[in-house]
């Protein structure tokens, strides 16, 4: 069974983060094209990080655990626009406020992107998008951190999060 995330149109960036193609999501991965991509991380009043458990058929790092809600940018659709249809769709959160931290290339063997990275404020519930999320919870920035030296995280995800503690100073 594909998935309809299978056929969305991504938008293709340059190495200087510059539109210039869009392309379906599975030729994008299947070609390994740099892409914009969504992180948003959702912290709770008590300061603590909303950690979420990737499906085991996610495209890229399945059954991963990942800090931040977020995906694909889709063709035409700004970061902020993407932030926001990626928090409902993943968790059911609507007109959550999402600050904007920092935006990060990220490679690896098979992920080319640019992120840019957000923040915002959530005490939950959520409502859990059954096809990408298998569960969650939160946890401290260094529980999260700690579990990430024993447990399959995104590298991707792992990486924000690390340079987040170094701005905070952490």
């Amino acid at each position: 069974m594909t998935s309809l995330s299978h056929f969305e149109i991504v938008q293709i960036v340059d190495s200087e983060n510059l539109p210039i193609d869009a392309q379906p999501r599975h030729e994008m991965r299947r070609l390994n094209l740099i892409h914009r991509a969504c992180y948003i991380l959702v912290f709770n009043t008590q300061g603590e990080l909303f950690l979420q458990k990737r499906t085991a058929d996610k495209d890229v790092y399945p059954s991963c655990w990942d800090v931040a809600a977020g995906g694909v940018v889709l063709a035409g659709e700004s970061y902020e626009a993407s932030a926001l249809r990626e928090l409902e769709e993943e968790l059911g959160v609507q007109d959550a406020v999402c600050l904007p931290v920092f935006d990060q290339y990220f490679e690896d063997l098979g992920n080319r992107v640019w992120g840019r990275i957000f923040t915002c404020l959530h005490n939950g519930p959520f409502v859990l998008q059954a096809e990408e999320v298998e569960s969650g919870q939160f946890l401290s920035v260094d529980q999260v951190l700690a579990l990430g030296e024993s447990e399959p995280f995104t590298p991707d995800g792992l990486a924000i999060l690390r340079r987040i503690q170094g701005l905070a100073g952490g």
